[in-house]
């Protein structure tokens, strides 16, 4: 059995161990976390930008190119093999051997009158065999020559002349004349002043070079077609994709308002396919919404040409009994007078209703707001309705808090909101009925709904109840009432007034509800 501190000693070497083992990792992670930060940098800007794309393909592409050009180059590279003639080395020859001479006579110290020891050296060394040697006195006159020297003289003037052009004869680059090089030195001897002249023919050798030819102009012209192959491969799918927004742009341009461009990305090209396709959504809905206009505007024409024309027939029909006299007495021609004023009194309600349609429409109106008292003006609407609610046998409920609920608003337009909505309730409810009314504030808003009991009202019908000149009675039949043009109103002017209406039928319950904005007041 281990001990505890033997135990405890196990672990703390296994956690050392583990730390040994993590350690490399750790000095990796710390060397590649920069390089990693760097890509991830590039990555996103890429993604985001189309021009740093660019710039990183480019570099990419050029890359490529070098390396295609190096590679192709190389490739194309041929070593050819030169062979030359080459006289340096001979000429170099002679001089070492006329140095060697000079040397020689010099540590000898000679007289001139013992030159014929000369020979001996000279025919003991064998490497002098080819070379012609002469020595003069200063007047030009040869006092010592080889045997195979066949001048007596020598120009000593036009020797020191050339003297200086000796070691310039240019002997390779392939020069097939073996010219005869002369060397001039003077030469001391133990009792006077000479000339050591010494004439060569220099030996040749041919030297072998080796050359690379190149085809740089084939090597460069595949690095550029490796340039644009790649990148037009780089930026294959940003071609595509501005072939696709292309062709977007012409589908929408031909009228297909309906065609989307697809989202690719995140960076310019993305955001300009995103506002073609809003730009294409916008103009699609106005089109259907000129087009709901225009058959709005034809619907109108007709709907008010018959909502005119049906009480301007009574009113011409019973006034031309009158003046025809077709009547039998003075209380018939009254009963049709009294017919024909009812009828044209339908008629200005008709025209006057059109006429603050339009002008609510056109926003020829204008407001005068005051702050008023929701609860007392709800209260006092609906007492002056009373008699038209008793004569059709409906009763009306209010559900008013105890704290008061201010507005601003223009209260005769308001007037005109509840009385519509009462009214179309009262219409709209089955006889006997009842009406609740309530008034409710939920948070900044102050919420009004108007109840009744009715025929159940379908969601296609509900929809189109704030539309102008619509009725629930399709068969817009006079006995109806009204002209279709109550609810439209409403909802104008609760639109002016910032706040909201609409309506809602669970079975039997129909609700209007109007919203308003709330005013705070501390002292009523």
């Amino acid at each position: 059995m281990k001990s505890d501190k033997e135990k405890e000693d196990g672990k703390k070497k296994a956690s050392l161990f583990k730390r040994i083992i993590r350690f490399p990792h750790k000095c990796i992670s710390m060397l590649f976390k920069p390089g990693t930060l760097i890509f991830n940098f590039i990555r996103n800007k890429v993604k985001e930008s189309i021009r740093f794309e660019l710039i990183i393909a480019f570099g990419v592409c050029f890359f490529v190119a070098l390396m295609v050009f190096a590679i192709s180059d190389n490739y194309f590279s041929r070593e050819r093999q030169g062979a030359t003639i080459d006289y340096s080395a001979g000429v170099n020859s002679i001089y070492n051997r006329a140095d060697f001479l000079l040397n020689e006579i010099t540590q000898r110290k000679i007289d001139s009158k013992n030159l014929t020891s000369l020979n001996e050296f000279i025919h003991d060394n064998g490497d002098y065999s080819d070379e012609k040697i002469i020595i003069t006195d200063l007047e030009g006159k040869i006092i010592f020559k080889t045997v195979n020297v066949s001048e007596t003289e020598i120009d000593i003037y036009n020797l020191i002349k050339n003297a200086s052009n000796l070691k310039q004869v240019n002997y390779s680059d392939g020069n097939k004349d073996r010219k005869e090089v002369t060397v001039f030195y003077p030469l001391k001897l133990k009792d006077t002043r000479t000339y050591l002249i010494v004439k060569g023919i220099p030996d040749a050798r041919i030297v072998y070079e080796y050359y690379r030819s190149q085809n740089q102009f084939l090597a460069l012209l595949i690095a550029v077609s490796a340039f644009i192959l790649s990148f037009m491969f780089i930026t294959n799918k940003k071609m595509k994709y501005i072939q696709e927004i292309s062709k977007g742009v012409d589908e929408i341009s031909k009228g297909k308002f309906s065609f989307r461009i697809g989202k690719k990305g995140k960076d310019e090209l993305s955001l300009l396919a995103c506002n073609i396709n809003h730009m294409a959504e916008e103009i699609e809905n106005k089109i259907e919404s000129e087009r709901k206009a225009e058959k709005t505007k034809s619907e109108l024409i007709t709907n008010v040409s018959h909502d005119l024309r049906t009480p301007l027939t009574s009113v011409m029909g019973y006034i031309g009994l009158v003046k025809d006299g077709k009547y039998d007495n003075e209380d018939v021609m009254n009963e049709y007078l009294d017919i024909a004023f009812n009828k044209a009194e339908k008629l200005k309600v008709l025209i006057e209703d059109l006429f603050e349609y339009t002008k609510l429409n056109n926003e020829g109106v204008r407001l005068i707001k005051s702050q008023i008292n929701l609860n007392e003006f709800i209260a006092q609407v609906v007492d002056e309705i009373i008699p038209i609610c008793d004569e059709n046998n409906v009763e009306v409920f209010k559900s008013m808090p105890q704290e008061s609920i201010y507005a601003y608003v223009d209260s005769n337009k308001m007037v005109r909101v509840f009385e519509n909505l009462i009214i179309n309730a009262v219409k709209y409810s089955y006889k006997p009925g009842t009406i609740n009314i309530y008034l409710t504030k939920e948070k900044e808003e102050a919420i009004v709904c108007i109840e009744n009991k009715g025929d159940n009202i379908s969601k296609e019908k509900l929809d189109k109840l704030f539309d102008r000149f619509y009725r629930l009675d399709e068969s817009r039949s006079a006995s109806g009432g009204g002209s279709g043009l109550g609810l439209a109103i409403a909802k104008s002017i609760m639109e002016i007034h910032g706040g909201k209406i609409w309506a809602s039928c669970l079975n039997n319950n129909i609700r209007f509800y109007i919203s308003l904005s709330v005013l705070n007041v501390n002292n009523e």
